[in-house]
């Protein structure tokens, strides 16, 4: 090597690392704005508890929910929030710290409601949640039954309607921690939007509970710079919920369709699966100002989601996936968002963003009866668009009721293992009902065996009509719990279900599809031993379901008249 060499690499180096810290130096990033002169005046909307002696009250409540009394038994009242009221003179009067509200089933609570021009700039939220809790007894409504709007400017139509949960990419009312840039839930319990909503004339913010139980504890603050001025061309930030349960045969799932000037900024996807297998093989199609063919088309959904070969759990800045319980199975859930910061979807007429819902399927849902990737399913579709543009919106769809945004029940025959803790019904041990707080809306069946010999649970199953259905229990796995092979009528059906799990979490396994004769069935669960790692026995088990299948199983008919008790077959995506 030439002495010389390493002298000429180094000032090479130097060089290079001088030209791209200039570059870092000259770049433009999201702080740059902070060292720069800044108009209006920075403002809040909250549930602080503000008023004056003279306004209006309500009942104070306790922990409980229950009225509070002086000690002369009067009860206590608290004033009303009045955003335009002085704070109490008396700060260190404790009602003072009465900062929420709660929200009856049916009400509309505004939690902003002001002039303009402005824009919000971040937004927080908090609430209990939908299990019950030492200050909502019966619990309270989850985040899907709570219906998110803001209106710009007077206009009846709201430019943000979604429920809030799925607004902060927490769908199907289950609380996930979500942490990115526009949107963060920290801990699954606290809701923090930093999405920019510029308004002219006014600005409202409420919040509907559609729930039949009430919205408990609601914090909120609400922060927006109050301007002397917003430019004509300024886009409204716009986030529109959508669904369709299932979705329509031969037609892309439209996740938004709008004409006007705009970029699109987010989507929120939430599916339900309703066949086995793998659902996402289907391309996002995007057109662009009215153009007939697409000339935005991915690859696949996980991909265009930003991930590759499925999806799984993962929270990043700019996607992820809050929620994904099971591969494959008939009736799993995923939910997942995509934000379009650094590569906004610019518009200038119209934008149509669509998904095809296309996938792998089992053999007894194609129409040939083989197993292949190309197949347009029938799962559970709802989403929500983000984006802004200028000129008014064109699009049609609108949020359903919260009753409507319930995913439809597919179990035919739910027997709960509950309703089975008497000595006939299991082996030596003890059978209790155990509450699991969010895991199941009622207790479970907890069996205890002291060892595997002769460790088992049974109860009955009927079957009502000769009909396609998969067999499958919904049962919850913890660091004690034992090794269980399935029976019905005595056939051994699936592989044995390990329950081990370093960390208590429910869990379905699939077990068998069949098409029973209509009449009683006797399923069982005996033990067989336990994982290496288990302290021990334990079953801990909610039910045993009956689940439909798509119609199409029906109208193929490829295992109707196969005996199952010969060769047991339950369809899994591997």
């Amino acid at each position: 090597m030439n002495r010389f060499t390493p002298r000429i690499l180094f000032a090479l180096g130097c060089f290079a690392f001088f030209i791209f810290g200039q570059s870092l130096v000259d770049a433009q990033g999201p702080m740059d704005d902070l060292a720069k002169p800044m108009d209006g005046r920075s403002m809040r909307a909250t549930s602080n508890f503000r008023g004056n002696v003279d306004g209006k009250r309500k009942i104070a409540r306790d922990a409980q929910g229950r009225p509070r009394k002086d000690k002369n038994g009067n009860v206590i009242t608290r004033i009303i929030y009045d955003p335009k009221a002085d704070y109490l003179s008396h700060p260190t009067d404790e009602n003072s710290n009465i900062d929420n509200f709660n929200v009856d089933p049916g009400a509309t609570h505004v939690l902003m409601e002001a002039d303009g021009p402005g824009v919000i700039t971040h937004m927080w939220f908090t609430f209990l949640g939908p299990e019950p809790h030492m200050w909502a007894e019966k619990g309270a409504a989850n985040h899907q039954e709570m219906l998110l709007r803001i209106y710009y400017d007077g206009n009846p139509r709201p430019g943000v309607e979604a429920p809030l949960g799925d607004f902060f990419a927490n769908c199907f009312g289950k609380r996930r921690e979500v942490i990115s840039l526009p949107v963060c839930v920290e801990d699954a319990d606290s809701y923090n939007c930093f999405w920019r909503m510029p308004f002219r004339k006014s600005i409202r913010i409420e919040v509907t509970n559609e729930s039949e139980k009430q919205i408990r504890l609601l914090y909120y603050n609400i922060d927006w710079i109050k301007k002397d001025h917003i430019s004509e061309d300024t886009p409204y930030f716009y986030a529109q919920y959508k669904q369709e349960y299932p979705v329509e045969q031969d037609k892309d799932y439209v996740v938004l369709e709008t004409e006007g000037k705009g970029q699109y900024v987010g989507t929120v996807l939430a599916v339900r699966t309703r066949s086995p297998a793998w659902f996402g093989e289907g391309d996002e199609k995007i057109y662009i100002d009215g153009e007939q063919k697409p000339s935005i088309w991915g690859t696949g959904t996980e991909d265009y989601f930003l991930s590759a070969f499925g999806l799984k759990e993962c929270s990043t800045p700019f996607f992820g996936v809050p929620y994904f319980d099971q591969w494959g199975i008939v009736g799993g859930h995923t939910s997942t968002y995509r934000w379009h910061i650094s590569d906004p979807i610019v518009f200038n007429k119209s934008i149509k963003f669509t998904i095809e819902h296309y996938g792998w399927m089992s053999e007894d849902e194609n129409p040939q009866g083989v197993r292949n990737s190309w197949n347009q399913r029938q799962d559970d579709y709802s989403s929500v668009a983000f984006w802004y543009q200028t000129g008014t919106p064109t699009f049609t769809a609108r949020a359903p009721h919260a009753r409507q945004r319930k995913l439809p029940n597919l179990d035919r025959v739910i027997v709960l293992a509950k309703d089975f803790l008497d000595q006939p019904h299991h082996g030596p041990g003890k059978a209790d009902p155990q509450l699991l707080g969010q895991l199941y809306p009622g207790p479970q069946m907890l069996y205890r065996p002291a060892s595997a010999e002769d460790a088992w649970v049974k109860m009955p199953v009927e079957v009502k009509d000769k009909e396609p259905l998969r067999l499958l229990v919904n049962a919850t796995r913890t660091p004690d719990s034992g090794i269980y092979q399935a029976y019905l009528d005595d056939v051994a059906v699936g592989k044995p279900i390990d329950l081990y799990h370093e960390k208590i979490n429910n869990f379905e396994y699939h077990l068998l599809d069949f098409w029973p004769e209509p009449g009683a069935y006797t399923f069982a669960l005996k033990c067989v031993g336990k994982n290496d790692r288990s302290t021990g026995f334990n079953l801990g088990l909610e039910s045993v379901r009956l689940r439909e299948r798509r119609p199409r199983v029906m109208q193929y008919g490829h295992d109707k008249d196969k005996d199952w008790r010969k060769n047991p077959t339950v369809f899994e995506d591997d």
